[in-house]
Parts: C-alpha cells; sequence; structure tokens
C-alpha cells in the first residue's frame, strides 16, 4: 500500500535550508525577472496586432467574459477599487507570504514549490519576450474597454498612465500580459495552500484566491481570458519541468565541493 505523507510530518531534507541563502537567491531571481520584463519591450504596434488577435480569437470561440466585468467593474466603485487594490498588492504580498510560511513550516516542501514558481516565471518570460500584447486597457477606446486603474487611479498609489506607483509608469512594461502571471502565481499559491494548509479555511481560499485572481485581471482589462489561460498553462509547464530542474540543481551542487575540494583529497570519499 503507498503511504502519502501528510503535510507537517514530512521528514528534514538532506541540505538544510538557509534564510541567509535564500533570500538573496529570491531577490536576484526577481530582480532578473523584471529586468528582462522591461529589456524584453516589442514594438507596440506589435503589441496591439496581439491583443487584437486575441480578442479575434476568443470571438470565433464565443468567449467574452472582459467586456461585462470590464462594465461592471467601471459602473460600480464599490466592486472596482477594491479590484484595483487587489490587482496592485495580493500578487506582491500573497506569494511572498506563502513562500515563507513554507520556508518555515514546509520545509521539505520547500524547495520544490519554490522552483516550480521560478521556472514558471521565467516561462513567462519568455511568453513576454516572443509575444508582447497590448492589455485590454490599452487598446483603442473604441474596442469598449476601459481602464479602472486609471479611472480610480485617485484611490490608490498606482498612477493613471500605468498600473505602477505613482511616477514609476517607465519602470514596467504594460506588454508584458502573455502570459497572465498574476494567474498564474495565484495558481501557485491556491495549489500549495489546498495541499499543505491542513484546514478547511485554507481549501476556500486555496480556490477563491485564483479565481478572484482571474475575474479582477479581467475586470480591470488588465488581461485577456486567454491570458490567464495561458498563465495556467504556464504554471503547468513549469511543475513538468521541476524534477529535471532539481536534479540539474543537484548535480550542480555535488560536482561543486569535489571540484573546490583539495587533491589530497579528491580520492577520498565525499562527505
Amino acid at each position: 500500500m503507498r503511504h502519502t505523507e501528510k503535510p507537517g510530518t514530512e521528514t528534514a531534507p538532506k541540505t538544510r535550508l538557509r534564510w541567509w541563502t535564500e533570500l538573496p537567491l529570491i531577490v536576484l531571481v526577481y530582480a532578473c525577472y523584471s529586468a528582462g520584463r522591461l529589456l524584453v519591450r516589442g514594438d507596440v504596434a506589435d503589441a496591439v496586432d496581439h491583443g487584437l488577435a486575441i480578442l479575434d480569437i476568443e470571438k470565433a470561440l464565443f468567449l467574452n467574459a472582459e467586456h461585462p466585468l470590464n462594465r461592471l467593474f467601471t459602473r460600480e466603485p464599490w466592486i472596482g477599487v477594491p479590484a484595483d487594490f487587489w490587482y496592485a498588492s495580493l500578487h506582491y504580498l500573497v506569494t511572498p507570504a506563502i513562500l515563507i510560511w513554507l520556508f518555515r513550516s514546509r520545509a521539505v516542501r520547500y524547495r520544490a514549490a519554490r522552483t516550480w514558481l521560478m521556472t514558471s516565471t521565467f516561462i513567462g518570460l519568455i511568453g513576454f519576450t516572443l509575444l508582447p500584447t497590448c492589455p485590454p486597457r490599452l487598446l483603442d477606446a473604441s474596442h469598449g474597454f476601459v481602464d479602472t486603474m486609471a479611472q480610480y487611479s485617485s484611490y490608490g498609489w498606482w498612477g493613471g498612465a500605468a498600473s505602477a506607483p505613482r511616477g514609476m509608469g517607465g519602470m514596467t512594461n504594460q506588454y508584458a500580459a502573455m502570459p497572465s502571471l498574476h494567474v498564474g502565481w495565484a495558481l501557485w499559491c491556491g495549489v500549495m495552500l489546498w495541499r499543505y494548509g491542513g484546514t478547511r479555511a485554507a481549501k476556500v481560499v486555496a480556490v477563491v484566491y485564483p479565481l478572484g485572481t482571474t475575474i479582477v485581471v479581467m475586470g480591470t482589462a488588465n488581461h485577456y481570458f486567454l491570458d490567464a489561460v495561458a498563465g495556467a498553462a504556464v504554471m503547468g509547464a513549469g511543475l513538468l519541468l521541476t524534477p529535471f530542474v532539481l536534479r540539474t540543481a543537484q548535480r550542480l551542487r555535488s560536482r561543486l565541493p569535489a571540484r573546490l575540494a583539495p587533491a589530497g583529497t579528491a580520492s577520498g570519499d565525499a562527505p
């Protein structure tokens, strides 16, 4: 009979993780990702064409969740304003909070979870490079979308010209919309909470958070429905690649001490 470990009962990992090595790694990876987003800014005309092509594909598939949600968020500030805060903040708060929680209480699962998130994020960066996409809010008004971030900018810290803090619009790539990593990261958070949360409340949040994020990114006109689908697909690809990345990293870790060992101890057993 196959033995299944319950969350919280795992044995300690062979290589103990230290926060002073993990924190710089996370910061470095996120800095590389952020810099990569800025460096891969594509041609605006191409980005607009890609956005319109996505709308055409959705129309052919009879998909149109964005317009009714965007009209609702625009018409009802009591929905639109919280949605803008959701979009502008939770993406950057919930994900690191889940990482810290896993590091502290689910150490044996942390390395694989972190690797999955990082691998998927870099796959997303490839998507931004190959397919710069104009989000719905930046299309011509004739396409029927309203930028709720601009409409409700007086309520928050984001600027009216970009979904970034005021004065920092030039520090973001507004055409990095395909895939939606807001949805991808939220899905990762949901999986972590569902698998390791251990309570009914955690499972509820595990479902509500990614679903809510998907609704928010469309209602605020920051993403198309297919952006959200692509975000989920990227996370799936990252999950499949995670074992390979972990094995590669383990081989590199095992070779490094051997290369650094003194010549006289090279023939001895590894510690």
